[in-house]
């Protein structure tokens, strides 16, 4: 494909994105420790005023403006990798590329400032195929082949030469599974999994049960950096909601779940952008 700007490119102006650079990974990789076996992990997502994501679990729900979807496109720009759940891979097909006018596929070189797509799919669920939009774009030269982490000894060799021949790979990590039949895997076992790829930055972007699941407060400390849209809109009650587990202090009484610090708020077109990070 010719590596001429494409019409689809989004623009984000120098102007826009100085605001988030104390909250972003460090341009110059090695500012961050050589010996830290963790990426850089920064949660971002757009929410409604009542903290929900979507009408409802694969519902396509629009909620933040074209400003704020040039940012998010930014934001992929400035981490090696971005990760979804195979709840999100399997109800939108997206693309999980980068857009922003002067990256690899839309008038820059390669594939440079394309993030290495990451979906946690336990059981091996997803049913990609050729034509799926995230291979479409590898094929073309706008995006690269996903890594797909998961417990299954079993892969179908379909799907696994699949994968690789457009340049992705399943990683196998243990899954523990719940009594009520979830499927999870250990976040800090998966973050050493990314950094030993030479993936030294990931952009957690959804949906909700992996984000919930991060906000946990057993794994909030591996989190750097949270980013926040809030369009002005309620989407009402049975929605997919950010609402991590409750906490309980010592006398069994309950205490909120988590609180950000070094707190900015930033507005931008009709929405607000909250970044900060956990309080430790």
């Amino acid at each position: 494909m010719s590596n001429s700007q494409s019409s689809d490119a989004l623009l984000f102006p120098d102007s826009s994105r100085i605001f988030l650079e104390p909250h972003l990974p460090p341009k110059i990789k090695f500012s961050q420790s050589p010996d830290s076996d963790l990426p850089f992990a920064t949660v971002t997502f757009a929410t409604s005023l009542d903290s929900a994501l979507a009408l409802s679990p694969g519902a396509k729900t629009v909620l933040s403006g074209p400003q704020s979807k040039a940012m998010t496109h930014y934001l992929r720009s400035r981490h090696d990798a971005i990760l979804i759940g195979v709840g999100t891979a399997v109800a939108d097909d997206p693309g999980l590329n980068c857009r922003i006018a002067g990256v690899g596929g839309y008038g820059g070189q390669g594939l440079e400032g394309q993030p290495r797509p990451i979906v946690i799919d336990p059981i091996a669920r997803w049913d990609f195929t050729e034509s799926s939009k995230i291979l479409a774009l590898a094929r073309e030269g706008r995006g690269r082949a996903p890594f797909i982490i998961t417990g299954s000894q079993s892969v179908p060799p379909e799907k696994k030469a699949l994968l690789e021949r457009h340049g992705g790979k399943f990683i196998s990590l243990d899954v523990v599974t719940s009594e009520t039949g979830e499927h999870r895997i250990d976040w800090t076992t998966l973050l050493k999994a990314l950094s030993k790829e030479g993936l030294k930055s990931v952009m957690i972007e959804g949906g909700g049960t992996i984000i919930n699941s991060l906000l946990e407060p057993s794994y909030q400390h591996l989190i750097d950096s949270v980013i926040v849209t809030i369009a002005p809109t309620w989407l009402g009650q049975g929605g997919v909601v950010v609402s991590p587990k409750r906490r309980f202090n010592e006398q069994g009484v309950a205490i909120p779940a988590s609180r950000l610090t070094d707190v900015k708020w930033y507005p931008f077109g009709e929405d607000v952008v909250l970044c900060g990070r956990i309080q430790s």
